[in-house]
């Protein structure tokens, strides 16, 4: 129950109020809020001003904003991926814990792109700039061990995928969302999720999407436990994977994945089930690594002492977590640090 002044008393309190004699308390203001509809802002009067008539309703800069997004050309939404791009670069390279202020305010103008776009040839192209983006930001939430954000970011991507109608932007966003799942320890959930992800791209994915979903379905089913449907995966993703030393998928750019990629994700999966054939896979990938990569360097090295660890080698399996800590520290992955941390719990 709230504990107001007299009648007199308040009569007098509005006066001031109007006046400018008396600054509004918090209470009366948490008050007067409820009975007018208004904000803070507009109860103090720290409007702005206007020597025109104000809008009723605020229609004025409602149609205002909807005109400015109409003005959204091809050219913008190509600044809008490139933005997107650069982000992604300095995430691979600096890790995702400096960037958690750039990434939302580019996510926050997008969103606003497309909140304020109203015909589907605008929408379209901004839906889909929002797509790559809220799936890259929603990897880097789950790096830095912001799950719910994370979980939120990949929704944010799916809607703005379907509304994009590009199937190949709802499959990658799905797959990853399961990746939330497996480090929730739902592991069977999240198989049943990537394979959902394989449905939803359907005939429209390219090879190297396909040989990706298959490569994060065969790491999930060895998470989950699933060794057969582990190995059965892996030779899909190897079956569908284009030849040669390209990495980037000019459908997706933020697919990388040739060969090398392919050898550590599989020696990550057999290490995880506990195959002897995944160290040399290792070391080959490792070999090859792209050193821009340098966030993926910590995973490399953490699936090196798993697969370590396995063999009971403890002595290397220390060696390549002292070199993940390292990298993890460098980048400030909360998500490596984690895994560092359960692997050397079975030294």
């Amino acid at each position: 129950m709230l504990t107001v002044a007299s009648t007199a008393s308040l009569r007098v309190y509005v006066s001031e109020w109007e006046n400018g004699r008396r600054p509004i308390s918090a209470r009366y203001a948490k008050i007067l809020r409820a009975l007018l509809g208004v904000t803070d802002d507009e109860l103090t009067g720290r409007t702005e001003e206007s020597s025109t008539v104000p809008a009723a309703d605020g229609y004025d800069e409602l149609m205002g904003r909807i005109d400015a997004a109409r003005s959204v050309s091809l050219t913008m939404v190509e600044t809008f991926m490139d933005q997107t791009e650069l982000l992604r670069t300095m995430d691979r390279q600096l890790g995702a814990a400096s960037l958690v202020d750039q990434m939302s305010a580019h996510l926050s103008t997008l969103e606003d792109a497309l909140t304020f776009a109203v015909l589907p040839e605008t929408r379209r192209p901004v839906a889909r700039a929002l797509a790559g983006a809220a799936t890259l930001a929603a990897w880097q939430a789950l790096d830095v061990g912001a799950v719910e954000r994370a979980w939120r970011n990949y929704e944010l991507g799916k809607r703005a995928a379907q509304e994009a109608e590009e199937p190949m932007y709802l499959a990658h966003a799905t797959a990853e969302q399961a990746y939330v799942l497996c480090d929730a320890g739902r592991p069977s959930m999240a198989v049943e999720l990537v394979r959902d992800a394989q449905r939803l791209g359907g005939k429209a994915m390219s090879p190297r999407l396909t040989a990706w979903l298959y490569a994060a379905e065969a790491e999930i089913c060895a998470r989950a436990g699933l060794h057969d449907e582990c190995r059965q995966a892996l030779e899909k993703a190897e079956r569908h994977l284009p030849p040669g030393e390209e990495v980037r998928d000019p459908d997706m750019l933020s697919i990388f994945l040739n060969a090398g990629h392919l050898a550590r994700w599989r020696g990550n999966a057999l290490a995880l089930i506990g195959n002897d054939d995944a160290v040399s896979n290792l070391y080959g990938a490792l070999e090859t690594a792209d050193p821009t990569f340098i966030r993926a360097s910590a995973g490399l090295r953490c699936d090196l002492a798993q697969a370590h660890v396995a063999r009971g080698e403890y002595d290397q399996a220390q060696e390549h977590l002292r070199q993940a800590r390292l990298v993890a520290s460098r980048t400030g992955s909360v998500r490596h640090r984690r895994r560092i941390e359960q692997i050397t719990q079975q030294l």
